[in-house]
């Protein structure tokens, strides 16, 4: 036994009960209306504190992470409420629900000392747009660590049912005629997501300029929180919605629309979000970095446990995270999603959500060559000036820390086999035929036909 003793273990249990009913009440997304429910299910033990050695103790026990709550929030969920955080030296890890991504932002720019947050859950760019001051209040630079992969996968492309019968699947060229006639008529089509310039936004655009059609010219493209979204869908003001699980599965369930691609058809095993830190909380405590990632990793390994879906569905669905019914979960975490509009039901669990390993390899590492994708593409539409292709190795070294990433697997005794020894998965290929070469990202840029560059 370690020097957090059971006693403290128990009281830091209670305290993380009674904050859960202060995160009831908190605004998030998907909205609360719909009810959570309880599940019968056995659940797996709470994980058991483990010893520290002399000298490697956290140099503190809190840290707080916002989180959005969709599927790619669940390993700081599990982390917190299977005890991973606490058996490793962090009982008091607080996960706090954000209103939605600009909320977030608005909270690591002021730091938990100020009532804000010290990192957590990202879409991608988002921690180099905040390092660089690109997306903050009077563009203050506020330097942040990416430190681990939180998943990949976990998205859609939701279309509103009264487009149903249009052709609008993965590839779009069967319904171009379709869409940009109803700029003609003066009605364009609308389509939403939740940030700009980030994963959401770049998926919908790949996606729409991989079938002809211009995101900034043809269609109306614009950011709205997930939960006014959803509404404008119902009553049909808004006609595409690029989103994370488990809204693609509430969208149909509730008839509201269909699904007209997943990511994960896109492009295969992509990384999808993010676990980064503000950098003078890391430099301040290193120890207490390994400690959290480890605790990440292992709510990554237990996730990604067929075994452990069902019970991890339960916990997301609690009031105090998703409050959600468990089944909406508990499909697309099982690879399980009904499309809509004809479509046959996805029943690969390829096609679901992955957190620690994937057929492609690793999915908790950090590459780079990801990076530097998310950094490309957004030259790619003119969020980031053509010159960041000839800095970007620089910038990505300053952000992504994954030698943390390497040090904390390595003391949690991750096989080595499992710890890449090279920063780039190699070419990535996307459904369209398109491939991202990281040692030569003109040529990517160079072959797509759409793009603002």
């Amino acid at each position: 036994m370690s020097n957090f003793s059971r006693r403290k273990f128990l009281t830091t249990a209670a305290v993380s009960a009674a904050g859960a009913v202060v995160l009831k009440g908190c605004v998030g997304n998907p909205p609360d209306s719909t009810g959570g429910t309880s599940t019968t299910a056995p659940a797996s033990p709470v994980a058991s504190p483990v010893a520290v050695a002399p000298g490697e103790a956290p140099e503190t026990t809190k840290i707080k992470l916002g989180y959005i709550p969709i599927v790619e929030s669940a390993p700081l969920i599990i982390a917190k409420e299977k005890g991973f955080f606490a058996k490793h030296g962090m009982p008091d890890v607080e996960v706090s629900k954000q209103a939605n991504w600009g909320s977030a932002r608005d909270n690591v720019e002021i730091g938990s000392d100020a009532g804000g947050i010290d990192g957590g859950q990202w879409q991608m760019p988002m921690p180099y747009l905040i390092s660089e001051g690109l997306i903050t209040k009077n563009n203050v630079k506020v330097p942040m660590y990416v430190l681990a992969q939180l998943n990949t996968q976990g998205n859609g492309i939701a279309i509103a049912g009264k487009h149903e019968g249009k052709n609008i699947g993965l590839d779009l060229k069967p319904a171009k005629d379709y869409i940009l006639g109803m700029k003609t008529t003066g009605t364009p089509f609308k389509a939403a997501y939740t940030f700009p310039k980030a994963n959401q936004d770049f998926w919908i655009r790949y996606w729409l300029a991989a079938g002809g059609i211009n995101p900034d010219t043809d269609i109306n493209l614009i950011a709205v929180p997930a939960a006014q979204t959803v509404a404008n869908m119902k009553t049909g003001t808004m006609d595409a919605f690029s989103t994370g699980d488990p809204w693609p599965a509430r969208i149909v369930a509730d008839q509201i629309g269909f699904m007209s691609a997943l990511t994960a058809e896109i492009w295969p095993y992509h990384p999808e979000e993010y676990l980064a830190v503000r950098a003078d909380w890391v430099d301040k405590n290193p120890k207490a970095t390994k400690a959290l990632l480890k605790g990440i990793m292992e709510a990554q390994q237990w996730l990604d446990q067929e075994a452990n879906r069902a019970e991890a569905a339960a916990i997301l669905a609690k009031p105090a995270y998703f409050n959600l019914k468990e089944e909406i979960i508990a499909g697309p975490l099982k690879g399980m999603q009904k499309m809509g509009d004809g479509k046959p039901e996805i029943t690969d669990k390829n096609k679901g959500v992955f957190y620690w390993k994937d057929p492609a390899g690793s999915v908790s590492y950090p590459y780079k060559s990801h990076d530097l994708w998310f950094l490309t593409e957004s030259v790619r539409w003119g969020f980031l000036p053509k010159e960041t292709l000839t800095t970007a190795a620089a910038l990505i070294d300053k952000v992504n820390r994954e030698d943390l990433w390497k040090a904390a697997a390595t003391e949690l005794g991750v096989p080595a086999a499992d710890i890449p020894t090279t920063t780039s998965r190699g070419v990535e290929k996307f459904f369209d035929g398109k491939t991202f070469d990281p040692a030569n990202p003109q040529a990517y840029l160079d072959s797509l036909a759409i793009k603002k560059i």
